[in-house]
C-alpha cells in the first residue's frame, strides 16, 4: 500500500491565480500537482472536501479516487473549482506513480509514440494572465519588459515579431489582435473597420515570413456567433492553423457546428472545457477540427487521457494547453508524448525564460521548435526547495 499521510498546498501572493498541491506517501514520495484560477477557492476545496477523502487512501487507486472526486455531487462534471482541485490531485498522484516504478508518467499511460512534440509560441508578455484583474491592455505608452514581451511585439511589429520566432525554430504561434475590440463577453458586434485591423496583424506576419510559420488566432470565447463568423470568414486568406475558443458558449455544440460548417478556417476547442462528456458532446456534433484540453482544468491525466481516446475515436488532433503554469506544461507534454493523434504543446517563450524556473526544479528542453521527452520519473520537476521556505509562501496541510 502507499497511504497518503499529507495534502498540502501552496499560494503565493506574486501568482495569485496558482495552486500548487503536494501529496505525500509513508513511502517518502511527494506528488505535485497545479490548478489555476480562483486559487483560494480551489485551495478551500482542496483541504475541506478532498483532503478528508484522501488521508489514509491508497495513493494507487488513481482511477476510484477520480471518479469519486469528480461525481455530480462534487464537480458536476464541468470545469468547476472542484474540478480543479481534483485535477491538481490527480496530476499529483501520476506524478507519485511515476515516481513509484521509476518512469516518466508518459510511460506510465501506456508508452510514447513520439520521443519530442512540436511547440507553438503564445506570444504573451511575462506576467500574462498570472495577475488578478482584467487581462493586460497595451497601451500607447507601454514598453516592452525584455526580450520576449510578445503580447506587445504583435500589437507593434507583429513581423519583427515572426521573425524573431522562425529566428529561434518556432514553427507556430498564436496571437488574439480581436481582444481589444470585445467590449464585453459575448460582444455581438464588430464593425468592418475593426476587423480589417485585426486582421491586417495576420497580413504582415505572412509578408513577412511565409509560410516558414503556421499562426493561430485566439479569440478567448469573448464573441456571439454572429461577430465569431465576420472574424473567421476574413481570416480566410491567411491559411490559419485554427481559430480558438470563438464562442463565449464553448459547451454550445450546435452553435460552434453552425459556425465551423459555415467558415474555411478551422475550429479548435476548448481549454475552457472539463471532463470527456463535454468533448463528446462537440465531437458527436461536429463542432471542431482540434481539440484543446488543459490537464489542470479537465480531471487530470485521468480524465485528459479520456479525451485522448476520444479524439482517437474520432479521428481530431490533440494539442494541450498551457500558458499558466510550469506544472500545467509538464502534465500537458506528458500526455501530448503519449496520445496518438497529439500534434502540437503550447508554451510561452516569455514565461520559460523567466519566472517558470524560478519555481521548478527543471524545464523541458526545446529544440528547433520541439519540447524533448523528459526522462525523470513522474511529472519530469518538483517545486524548487526555497519556494516554500519563502516568507511570503502561504502553507496549508492537512494529515492524517
Amino acid at each position: 500500500m502507499s497511504k497518503i499521510t499529507c495534502v498540502r498546498t501552496l499560494r503565493l501572493p506574486e501568482r495569485p491565480k496558482l495552486l500548487w498541491v503536494e501529496i505525500e506517501t509513508d513511502e517518502g514520495l511527494v506528488g505535485l500537482g497545479e490548478t489555476f484560477r480562483g486559487a483560494a477557492t480551489v485551495e478551500a476545496a482542496v483541504h475541506e472536501l478532498i483532503a478528508p477523502v484522501l488521508i489514509g487512501r491508497d495513493a494507487r487507486q488513481i482511477e476510484a479516487i477520480s471518479l469519486e472526486l469528480t461525481t455530480p455531487y462534487v464537480g458536476f462534471h464541468s470545469a468547476s473549482a472542484e474540478i480543479r482541485a481534483a485535477s491538481a490531485v490527480d496530476i499529483a498522484l501520476w506524478d507519485l506513480k511515476g515516481q513509484r516504478h521509476g518512469i516518466p508518467i508518459h510511460e506510465a499511460l501506456g508508452g510514447a509514440c513520439r520521443e519530442r512534440i512540436r511547440v507553438y509560441n503564445t506570444c504573451a508578455g511575462y506576467d500574462f494572465n498570472t495577475q488578478q484583474g482584467a487581462r493586460r491592455e497595451i497601451a500607447a505608452s507601454d514598453r516592452a519588459q525584455g526580450p520576449y514581451d510578445d503580447q506587445l511585439a504583435f500589437a507593434r511589429d507583429p513581423a519583427a515579431l515572426a521573425r524573431s520566432l522562425v529566428e529561434e525554430g518556432y514553427t507556430a504561434m498564436k496571437i488574439w489582435p480581436f481582444d481589444r475590440f470585445a467590449r464585453q463577453p459575448g460582444a455581438n458586434s464588430i464593425s468592418l473597420a475593426e476587423v480589417r485591423q485585426g486582421a491586417e496583424t495576420f497580413r504582415q506576419i505572412r509578408e513577412a515570413v511565409g509560410d516558414r510559420i503556421e499562426i493561430m488566432c485566439e479569440l478567448h470565447s469573448l464573441w456571439d456567433s454572429t461577430a465569431a463568423l465576420r472574424i473567421c470568414q476574413a481570416l480566410e486568406p491567411f491559411d490559419l492553423y485554427w481559430v480558438e475558443d470563438p464562442l463565449c458558449k464553448m459547451d454550445d455544440a450546435k452553435a460552434l457546428a453552425d459556425l465551423r460548417n459555415r467558415t474555411q478556417v478551422p475550429i479548435c476547442a476548448s481549454e475552457t472545457l472539463g471532463g470527456s462528456t463535454a468533448y463528446r458532446d462537440l465531437l458527436a456534433a461536429g463542432s471542431l477540427d482540434y481539440l484543446m484540453l488543459d490537464l489542470v482544468w479537465c480531471g487530470g491525466f485521468t480524465e485528459a487521457r479520456k479525451i485522448a481516446a476520444l479524439a482517437q475515436a474520432y479521428n481530431k488532433p490533440l494539442a494541450p494547453h498551457d500558458c499558466t503554469g510550469p506544472v500545467a506544461l509538464f502534465a500537458g507534454l506528458q500526455l501530448a508524448l503519449h496520445a496518438p493523434t497529439a500534434v502540437l504543446q503550447e508554451v510561452v517563450r516569455a514565461s520559460l525564460s523567466t519566472w517558470y524556473g524560478e519555481l521548478v526544479t527543471e524545464l523541458p528542453r526545446i529544440v528547433d521548435g520541439h519540447a524533448l521527452a523528459p526522462s525523470a520519473p513522474g511529472l519530469g520537476t518538483a517545486l524548487r526547495p526555497e519556494v516554500k521556505r519563502r516568507p511570503d509562501a502561504i502553507l496549508r496541510e492537512t494529515r492524517g
